[in-house]
């Protein structure tokens, strides 16, 4: 799927009113067509992280995007905005989308201790509560320990808090952002190195359990066919027992959520 949001532009004279009913009817209009049954799976369009989610407009004028961002944006939307870049239409809008939020998830004095700690309360929240009933923590892809989400909220952390002195770090890719971290010293090598291992055999496997099933799927399956299927499909030989390729995934999971716990929630590592 693809998380977006849908801008556009008001054409000098037109009614405003009439001008958002029907980008909205065309923001609509695309996604249904994307959804639509074909020969490949379905591309779901994830517009909820537009101003006030569901409730809000499909799609907003750049003044009407402004208006919210300086009157109500939370620290939480900054973060999603790290990975805002142009995908489709207008490339001129998309440029001047990103120029109106660069100042937002670029900030100039990095975050308050009070952000700091709301980004961290919003992350042990998703951990506790977004977790699917029955999910094994220690091998779900996106949402388990030292998964996709925990490399990715920790690499976001770091470029709010730095990337306004650290041109480097101004990027959408989080294995670009990990370059970018170690190369500044804002991040220990092997560090880095444990975060880029787990993401990419977490984004590696998430690939394979979606190839084998011919569905999107986070949790690695149980021993059996489809696990045997997912292990060949991540690049471990058929004469391989499938368990190495969990035993590998676990191991390189298990030394990210270490550093996690270290960087993002600033726990003191045991002695």
């Amino acid at each position: 799927d693809a998380d977006v949001l849908f801008v556009h532009r008001v054409r000098p004279g037109a009614d405003e009113s009439k001008a958002v009913g029907a980008a909205n009817q065309i923001a609509h209009a695309l996604r249904r067509l994307l959804a639509e049954p074909a020969p490949d799976p379905a591309f779901e369009v994830d517009a909820n992280l537009r101003p006030e989610g569901r409730q809000g407009s499909m799609s907003r004028s750049l003044s009407a995007f402004r208006e919210y961002y300086e009157r109500w944006v939370s620290v939480w939307e900054v973060q999603a905005l790290l990975r805002a870049e142009p995908v489709a239409g207008d490339v001129e809008l998309g440029r001047q989308f990103c120029d109106l939020v660069d100042p937002l998830r670029w900030p100039a004095a990095g975050l308050t201790d009070a952000q700091v700690a709301e980004i961290r309360r919003i992350k042990a929240r998703v951990e506790s509560e977004r977790l699917p009933r029955g999910a094994d923590p220690a091998t779900h892809t996106k949402l388990g320990r030292g998964g996709l989400a925990d490399v990715e909220w920790t690499v976001q952390l770091l470029q709010l808090q730095h990337a306004h002195d650290h041109p480097a770090l101004r990027v959408t890719a989080t294995t670009d952002a990990l370059t970018g971290l170690a190369d500044a010293g804002l991040l220990d090598a092997e560090d880095a190195v444990a975060l880029r291992v787990a993401w990419e055999r977490a984004s590696r496997a998430r690939n394979a359990v979606f190839l084998v099933r011919g569905r999107p799927g986070d949790q690695l399956p149980r021993p059996g066919l489809e696990l045997s299927g997912v292990a060949r499909a991540s690049g471990y030989p058929a004469d391989v027992d499938p368990g190495e390729f969990v035993d590998d995934y676990r191991r390189a999971t298990r030394q990210a959520r270490s550093v996690v716990e270290r960087v993002f929630y600033g726990q003191e590592p045991a002695e």
